[in-house]
């Protein structure tokens, strides 16, 4: 959280929780050491620190992750900590969403009720946004926001590592929103898409300047779309760690704990609102695309 750097001073380090790494990390064995360098099993030689060669001499076994030697990389198929909170998050949404509400009971019970009122509480904004023909894209603005709202929630255990605060991860998700409701705009309105960068209520000599700012503004839709949501789940995590840090000072620690519970405390707000921003930021975009005309 906190270490002590030379001097004495408070170092710290409120970005290494977004660092994505191996879920099962390799390690080397060394095997012989020279001096302050050691060599592993797999023939790698690395700096070894004071504790690592006494225990060597020792006789015990001294194992080196190799990805924090920089001699292990994640690819594509790697499994990472970012791996495992994701099949959390859709774990998490399927007990809540098939297995809570599986019974149907008349009196519901607490998952059955938390269910339904977050059912209830989109179905109500894709209407009052889209309309009546809106509701056929219910489903996948429902998976979005849940899988937000649930990744949103589970970065905030301790030791989670939140994967909405990754830009890659949102930038995904916008960019399919954006993909998605322009070939939709297209295909249900041909050219007559179009019509939403003509602002026909405007004056005429206005109107192809207006077109210029209104063809920037609806590119650039991903890129706000996404950087919302990263920079306030990553903005909000890193304050809250380096708060903590700061209860490595006796003198200071008891206000430090309140600065970290007030920080939580709003962290669990914003995961929710950002869920919600995301969410009819998409449904009004998909309003865009089902009626274009100003």
């Amino acid at each position: 959280m906190a270490d002590e750097a030379k001097g004495g001073a408070l170092e710290f380090h409120p970005m290494d929780q977004f660092i994505v790494k191996p879920l099962f990390p390799e390690y080397g064995q060394v095997v012989s050491v020279d001096g302050g360098t050691g060599t592993l099993s797999g023939g790698q030689t690395v700096n070894l620190s004071a504790d690592q060669i006494s225990k060597f001499e020792a006789g015990e076994n001294v194992k080196i992750s190799l990805y924090e030697l920089g001699l292990q990389t994640v690819n594509a198929f790697t499994i990472t900590n970012a791996t495992l909170w994701f099949a959390l998050a859709i774990v998490a949404v399927v007990l809540l969403l098939v297995f809570g509400t599986s019974r149907r009971a008349i009196v519901p019970t607490r998952s059955q009720s938390i269910a339904e009122l977050i059912y209830g509480f989109v179905h109500k904004m894709v209407e009052d946004v889209c309309g009546k023909e809106g509701l056929k894209y219910f489903p996948y603005i429902m998976t979005l926001f849940m899988f937000i709202l649930v990744s949103n929630f589970l970065g905030l255990l301790p030791m989670a590592f939140t994967t909405t605060s990754h830009i890659a991860v949102t930038a995904v998700l916008a960019m399919a929103v954006f993909l998605a409701v322009t070939i939709l705009g297209f295909v249900k309105n041909g050219a007559g898409f179009l019509s939403l960068f003509w602002v026909s209520s405007a004056p005429l000599a206005l109107r192809p300047i207006l077109a210029l700012i209104e063809v920037i503004s609806y590119f650039v839709r991903p890129v706000s779309h996404s950087i919302r949501l990263a920079g306030n789940m990553m903005a909000g995590h890193a304050v809250i760690k380096v708060f903590a840090g700061f209860a490595a000072i006796a003198a200071i620690s008891p206000l430090s704990v309140l600065a970290v519970t007030a920080m939580y405390g709003l962290e669990v707000l914003v995961s929710a609102i950002q869920a919600y921003v995301f969410t009819i930021l998409t449904c009004v975009y998909l309003k865009d695309a089902l009626h274009p005309h100003h």
